[in-house]
């Protein structure tokens, strides 16, 4: 029987929510620090306030920022739908937390918080169903809790935190289909139609799109990963047109489990927007991204208003529309712009340029409880900055990844590096706008996993004491203390924590850092 089932599943639960709910609690604890819209949360957390109260996105008067700040709510809104570059499923989520707690830092922060612990909750079991180990699975989720990246984003109001945990929700149940495919076949069940997990993933997949349209490329990766498996599968216990089986039975499947639901998922996510659609053909159906490279004006602005199914019909195409300008917006009009925190996706995994979601610098001696020597200041900062343990020893450990996957055939690893490859590679083709190390977020859960599965390598398989699994316990033992130890030294500038500058000089390791 495999490993995987014959652990105890009651300890192994119990242990996942045990660091599920400490990752909740330093996600959770001063939440609501510091008191203002921290970079991109001034468009998300408003978007979502505005489609709680309104069904859709709709333009802000001038200062509405200071406005809510202040706590008065009243009066926000211009009669006019805005022009928002990125799917809904996101800003929904966020709307939870400001219905929940209101619109404010905390109430727009508590959703991220939320998914960012249970994200480390599915790393958990995700780790312990590839490697098989519930000790493993534990140090992956540890792992990813003990991220910067990870820590900082489950307390902003940006999306890359959803994107990530929606992105390891559908890998997840891809996995699970492989484990359970096979399983029907060990049982002699060769006619699988209906999958569940694959069901699962595509609904996950499907949020996953709905919040960034980035993870179209991990699902489409995965999917092809879910057919290989599926004739693998078929290979090994012998099935006769094994391959005929795979294309026209498994590959059939899958396409319609994944992409079809998927695509059911990310269109309804739309619906307040497919609500409001003729409020977006009034104002929105000719802008300067609709009439981008000669391109025509919606051409459903100028129909009649239609009723049932015709209404449907016009709305949809509408949608249609829209999301051709939003790509124009993407594709064109970021080409020429700069800002300071940009880099390039080559530097990604190794932490190259971080981002400062929130700074105050010049705290006196004396104010705010600062300690500076004389002449010298304090400052606060929240720096969106991984665990540099984490990234370096993942990008080693994605190398060696890579060779256990194509020189071992070793299918664990291949989640880590397709994992890996369809979350960061696809971003090369776009080094010429500005874009951020952030959108690495997606990256991480792979590159944990490829991690862990190094740990669990070095340390062994057998259970039985001998000189190399001591040395092997010692050598993962001592990098996960130091992964702890790193974290601790980076907390301050994580968490809006009060330093001299010569203490937050000591964390800025690099020029590029500042």
């Amino acid at each position: 029987m495999p490993r995987w089932r014959t652990e105890d599943p009651l300890i192994g639960w119990l242990l996942a929510l045990a660091v599920t709910g400490l990752a909740f609690f330093l996600r959770w604890w001063r939440l609501a620090t510091p008191h203002q819209f921290s970079f991109d949360e001034t468009y998300y957390a408003k978007d979502a306030w505005s489609m709680l109260n309104n069904g859709y996105v709709r333009d802000y008067v001038k200062g509405a920022d200071k406005q809510i700040l202040s706590g008065d709510v009243t009066g926000l809104w211009q009669d006019t739908p805005s022009m928002v570059v990125h799917p809904e499923v996101g800003k929904w989520l966020i709307a939870l937390g400001e219905h929940a707690f209101g619109m404010n830092p905390f109430g727009w922060r508590i959703a991220a918080a939320v998914v960012g612990s249970l994200m480390v909750l599915v790393m958990c079991r995700f780790v312990r169903r590839v490697s098989g180990s519930t000790t493993l699975g534990l140090v992956g989720g540890l792992l990813l809790s003990l991220d910067g990246l990870q820590f900082v984003l489950s307390r902003l109001a940006l999306l890359d935190i959803f994107l990530a945990f929606f992105i390891l929700l559908g890998v997840h149940c891809v996995v699970a289909d492989r484990q359970w495919f096979r399983a029907r076949l060990a049982a002699g069940r060769a006619r699988v139609l209906f999958r569940p997990w694959l069901l699962a993933a595509g609904v996950g997949f499907g949020l996953a799109v709905g919040t960034k349209w980035t993870a179209l490329f991990p699902l489409a990766a995965f999917g092809l990963m879910a057919f290989a498996w599926s004739y693998g599968a078929r290979k090994a216990f012998a099935h006769p047109r094994a391959l005929l089986k795979a294309v026209f039975v498994d590959g059939t499947t899958a396409f319609a489990s994944l992409v079809l639901v998927a695509l059911v998922v990310y269109v309804t996510s739309w619906t307040g927007w497919l609500m409001h659609a003729g409020d977006y053909e009034q104002t929105l159906s000719e802008t300067q991204y609709t009439t981008y490279d000669g391109g025509q004006a919606w051409p459903t602005a100028n129909e009649p208003d239609a009723s049932g199914l015709g209404e449907v019909s016009q709305s949809l195409r509408s949608l249609w529309h829209y999301h051709h300008d939003v790509y124009a917006f993407h594709a064109h009009f970021l080409n020429d712009s700069t800002h300071v925190y940009a880099s390039k996706p080559g530097g990604w995994l190794l932490m190259n340029r971080p981002v400062g979601v929130d700074a105050q610098l010049d705290i006196q001696p004396g104010s705010q409880g600062c300690d500076a020597p004389a002449g010298s200041t304090c400052l606060r900062q929240v720096l969106l900055l991984g665990n540099p343990l984490i990234w370096w020893g993942g990008s080693l450990a994605l190398v060696f990844a890579l060779l256990r996957w194509v020189g071992g055939r070793d299918w664990r690893f291949g989640v880590a590096v397709v994992g890996v490859a369809s979350t960061w590679l696809p971003w090369l083709r776009y080094d010429d706008r500005p874009i951020f190390i952030f959108y690495a977020m997606a990256c991480l859960p792979f590159l944990v996993l490829g991690l862990t599965l190094a740990l669990g390598a070095i340390i062994g398989s057998s259970n039985t004491p001998t000189p190399r699994r001591t040395a092997g316990v010692v050598i993962a033992g001592s990098y996960f203390v130091l992964t702890v130890l790193a974290f601790a030294w980076f907390w301050p500038v994580w968490s809006d924590q009060l330093l001299t500058r010569s203490e937050w000089l000591q964390r800025i390791w690099f020029t590029r850092w500042i």
